[in-house]
């Protein structure tokens, strides 16, 4: 199955505000909205304007922006919401009910048939307004399979534009998606679109196995915040595209990923994981000496995703016991030092009995290769060379 055709619906202002620190303001709103212009994504969903009298007015002003991107709202599946939200001046509206049996007994005790019957009068409703629609099964991992196409059936049947799948709950896992999605693929024309919760880390995974099942529409949100532990992160599903294939995403502004993780951090008030897709502190650091001397040669060795594309640079750590002289050489050639293969192998081996003693910064290691100049440090000259000023 091709991946070439996907659009992305990023839905930070939508599922981002379910997440337990997020309280947008009007203006935050708008600053996010543009970042996510400026980065290309195809849509941006907001929160339903049913949900606050600032969501809905927060979505009318959004619609008045004249972003390039589509402006889709989230609704849920009734009249009501859904002539609200097609006076804000959106794209297009997103619509779901639950069709699990644990929504249908615990939520909104509706029947299949029921729930066919609601979805058809709302969707014809919104076609009819000229506006794209989707309809969404809620909890579609934990529905029949009988009852799920019986609706997706029904509303394609009618002309929606896309249907959703939905892992509410984080507990699909890749496979699943890709064969309920192939079997979906096979009996609806429509669009389909795959919003996966990242419960038990299975969000990226489960995202791209919808697309190679058939999917045409993934949610994502700025760093995966959302209910709970959030959605697919916007730059972890970038970053599996690119590794499949780096032209999957040249679509996309790549370098815009590490301002919009930044302002949305800030905002919601979070620190970056050191360990986030592309953006971490240590997403480009290699330490182990291997490692180092293969990267210094050719980064693609140890490296998936090239750090410039992101407008990020890597960073070779050598101030540890485990540096390499060929990452300690590539250091003294940055300095502006004139030493020899065997004075820096000689240089190596003082930095790592010196870190076996105790911590070093890379200010102690360029002491040490400053002094080096003047000759070999003798080990009772670590505690003068690795202070030296």
């Amino acid at each position: 199955m091709s991946l070439e055709n996907f659009n992305i619906i990023e839905s930070t202002l939508r599922e981002g505000e379910q997440f337990v620190g997020a309280n947008f303001t009007s203006d935050q709103k708008v600053q996010i909205a543009e970042l996510l212009d400026r980065f290309g994504v195809e849509y941006i969903e907001l929160t339903s304007p049913a949900a606050s009298p600032q969501s809905l007015k927060d979505a009318q002003q959004l619609a008045k922006l004249g972003l390039k991107s589509k402006l889709l709202t989230h609704t849920r599946c009734n009249m009501e919401d859904a002539k609200l939200a097609v006076d804000t001046g959106v794209h297009g509206i997103d619509v779901l009910f639950g069709t699990s049996s644990y929504l249908r007994q615990f939520s909104h005790g509706k029947s299949i048939s029921q729930i066919i019957d609601a979805a058809i009068e709302v969707v014809s409703y919104i076609k009819s307004q000229g506006l794209e629609v989707r309809f969404s099964s809620e909890d579609s991992f934990r529905s029949r399979l009988r009852d799920l196409l019986m609706v997706y059936i029904a509303v394609d049947e009618i002309g929606v534009d896309r249907v959703g799948i939905a892992d509410t709950v984080g507990v699909a896992k890749p496979r699943q998606v890709y064969e309920l999605v192939a079997a979906l693929r096979q009996v609806v024309r429509a669009g389909i679109e795959f919003h996966g919760h990242n419960d038990s880390g299975c969000a990226i995974a489960n995202s791209f196995c919808a697309l190679e099942a058939g999917a045409t529409h993934i949610d994502t949100s700025v760093l995966g915040i959302g209910e709970r532990n959030g959605i697919t992160p916007l730059g972890g599903f970038i970053a599996r595209m690119y590794a499949e294939n780096r032209e999957l995403v040249r679509k996309y502004d790549l370098t815009m990923l590490r301002e919009l993780d930044n302002v949305v951090a800030d905002i919601v008030g979070i620190s970056i994981p050191f360990n986030n897709y592309i953006t971490g502190i240590t997403a480009f650091t290699h330490k182990a000496g291997v490692h180092a001397k293969a990267v210094l040669n050719n980064p693609e060795t140890y490296e998936i995703l090239n750090p410039q594309d992101f407008g990020m640079t890597r960073y070779i750590s050598i101030a540890h016991r485990l540096t390499g002289w060929n990452a300690v050489r590539d250091r003294a050639q940055q300095l502006g030092l004139s030493l020899t293969d065997d004075e820096i192998k000689e240089a190596t081996k003082h930095i790592k009995a010196v870190a076996d003693e105790k911590p070093l910064t890379l200010g102690d290691v360029d002491d040490i290769l400053r002094h080096w100049i003047e000759g070999p440090i003798e080990p009772k000259e670590i505690s003068h060379a690795t202070h030296a000023s």
